[in-house]
């Protein structure tokens, strides 16, 4: 009893607080799946999977009873009258409690929400709903290759491969299955012909090239544990250790409540918009992984302690480098946060316009660090840095991995969840947001 009238008083905080005065029980509980993936100890590649499977799950419910959209599943049937509310609500909680049976919050969460919500059909018919749908999604992606975990050890020693650095277990590169997980929002399978022809992106440069000894010169500079201030501001360092800390799941779900609320959209629009953004998020990061796996480019740690290997006269080795944070133990190029992030931002920037928003970002995990922005792409650019400025990536694996969550957003924005045909509404807001992408070579297998 004593947990219940706790979370019965968090959630009458939440919703008499200036910031959530006009928040709905879609964004309270997305609050909810974030804060209990995080406190669950779940990465931010399962973080990313689990928010796709709840968003959609959430947004199959509503749909269900609103019928604004197309549906994702198409099989979730509502009784005349059921109330969203409480379908929401369900299938949110329904899912988490299927991946997390041990988070302890769930359940008094779960009863505070029902209890604000009147007894009667329409809530009995939406909680249908709401298990319904949950319980589909959760079918749906069974075997979906997220597991069981794969591992990959080095084929070679040649400058350039891909090497374990110091966080990597004994098998060897993490998330090895994840490349081969099956895509949300993504109709094509990773690695086939009709993807590469999409999305993947172009060769990292050469290791003899011009751009390859500009970008190893500037994580020497700016990403060494030791690099003094007139290399790395302390703003920078800031933002290295806090995007360090905070996945793409956790910094754009919360920029995405923050500024529906400020926009004032409805449940169904906010369903929909969290769906799209964490569907584009986790695709995005699939794809991350296949092209990490297909070109297996070194990190910058192993680069600069073999610089003088690479065959560029412009790159010298310093056998001492350590970077500002540690190392993630998979390939570097692209970045995932830089993809999973710009997938994120893209399908935001869509939905809300790219600026003229007011966004605080903060993490308890990270103490003391605050950000505010106005725009999506003032995030992006932040992320950008603290993976050069962490000394972890290369700053055209930056480029590569916001150009590749751009473009894969781009996809699933235009051929998911769209406005139902019976609606008058105009739906077709891509041109007006939309950015030009130059046409980048693909790769040759």
């Amino acid at each position: 009893m004593t947990r219940l009238r706790t979370v019965v008083t968090i959630v009458a905080l939440l919703v008499c607080s200036p910031i959530a005065a006009r928040a709905d029980v879609v964004l309270d509980w997305n609050a909810i799946t974030v804060s209990t993936l995080g406190s669950q100890g779940q990465n931010p590649f399962a973080q990313a999977r689990l928010l796709a499977i709840t968003q959609l799950a959430v947004f199959e419910a509503v749909n269900a009873i609103t019928g604004e959209y197309e549906p994702y599943l198409g099989t979730v049937v509502a009784p005349v009258g059921a109330s969203a509310d409480a379908a929401a609500v369900t299938a949110a909680y329904r899912v988490l409690k299927n991946y997390l049976p041990l988070a302890p919050d769930l359940d008094p969460a779960y009863a505070a929400s029902l209890a604000l919500i009147p007894d009667g059909p329409a809530k009995i018919g939406g909680i249908a709903a709401g298990e319904a749908a949950a319980a589909q999604m959760i079918a749906l992606r069974v075997d979906d290759g997220s597991s069981p975990p794969q591992f990959y050890l080095p084929e070679s020693i040649a400058p350039g491969v891909w090497q374990l650095t110091p966080s990597c277990p004994a098998p060897g590169g993490v998330f090895f299955q994840w490349q081969n997980m099956t895509p949300f929002g993504v109709r094509s399978t990773p690695g086939s012909q009709a993807w590469i022809a999409q999305f993947a992106p172009r060769r990292p440069p050469a290791l003899t090239s011009r751009r390859y000894a500009k970008d190893y010169n500037e994580v020497l500079r700016v990403g060494d544990v030791s690099s003094d201030l007139t290399e790395r501001p302390q703003d920078r360092a800031d933002v290295a250790r806090f995007y360090a800390a905070s996945s793409p799941g956790f910094v754009f779900n919360l920029a995405a409540r923050q500024v529906a609320v400020a926009e004032g959209s409805s449940l169904s629009e906010n369903a929909r918009t969290l769906a799209l953004l964490n569907m584009a998020s986790n695709d995005s990061l699939v794809a991350s992984f296949w092209t990490k796996y297909h070109y297996k480019l070194w990190r910058p740690e192993t680069a600069i302690h073999e610089g003088d290997q690479d065959g560029n006269a412009k790159t010298d080795a310093d056998p001492t480098f350590m970077p500002y944070i540690l190392t993630p133990c998979f390939p570097s190029y692209p970045s995932n946060h830089g993809s999973g992030s710009d997938g994120a931002a893209e399908v935001l920037r869509r939905v809300f316009g790219a600026g003229g928003h007011d966004i605080t970002i903060a993490n308890p995990a990270v103490p003391g660090l605050t950000f505010h922005y106005t725009r999506f792409s003032q995030i992006t650019d932040d992320i950008s840095d603290a993976r050069v400025y962490g000394g972890i990536h290369f700053r055209f694996d930056q480029d590569a991995g916001s150009d590749l969550g751009r473009d894969v957003a781009t996809y699933v924005y235009r051929h998911n969840l769209r406005r139902a045909k019976h609606s008058h509404d105009d739906d077709d807001d891509e041109g007006e947001h939309e950015h030009e992408h130059h046409r980048r070579s693909r790769p040759r297998n």
